[in-house]
């Protein structure tokens, strides 16, 4: 009876889409186009200075996300923020322009990540890099207001990172912008 509860949770829930395309809220659609119909131009993947708009878990909550620069690397803030032996930080800079007609108060770090050219996700690091201000722990934007701070992330220095990926709600929306990094 329980897997039938969960299943039935898990169809309401909604499925979860990934956004790599520019100004383009609705969700990434895969399916193949009728043969009698020519084909739609794709649009670009979404790369730095792109703009996607995201969709929250609540009533009228939107933002449109700009990934405006990616550091690879970046300095550590102050000696006792340094990345461990191995790692360097990456810092990614957002804006969140609230686009919605609800307040936007969320951890924006618990929502994003960065991805290396192997598929393999990092989180954010505990330490601020000194790309720039950094984003607080938790943040509050009004509908109209614009939120913009950096998010450090601590990858092994081999990696190479291809993509970026945020989600509103903590990373708990159904929906995520990803942007390619050259």
């Amino acid at each position: 009876m329980s897997a039938g509860l969960i299943a039935g949770a898990a169809a309401c829930a909604g499925e979860a889409t990934v956004t790599t395309t520019p100004g383009s809220g609705a969700p990434v659609q895969e399916a193949a186009p009728a043969a009698q119909e020519p084909s739609p131009t794709p649009s670009p993947p979404a790369t730095v200075g792109s703009t996607i708009d995201l969709t929250g878990t609540g009533d009228g909550e939107k933002l449109a996300v700009t990934l405006v620069k990616v550091v690879d690397p970046a300095g550590a803030q102050n000696e006792f923020a340094t990345p461990a032996a191995g790692t360097r930080f990456v810092a990614v800079q957002f804006r969140l322009k609230n686009t919605g007609t609800a307040v936007y108060k969320d951890s924006p770090g618990n929502g994003a990540k960065v991805v290396d050219a192997q598929g393999q996700q990092f989180d954010t690091a505990f330490y601020p890099s000194n790309a720039g201000a950094s984003f607080p722990g938790s943040i509050t934007v009004a509908p109209g207001d614009t939120g913009l701070g950096f998010l450090t992330f601590e990858v092994a220095k081999a990696s190479k990172i291809t993509k970026v990926q945020f989600s509103m709600n903590s990373g708990f929306s159904p929906n995520t912008g990803q942007w390619n990094v050259p």
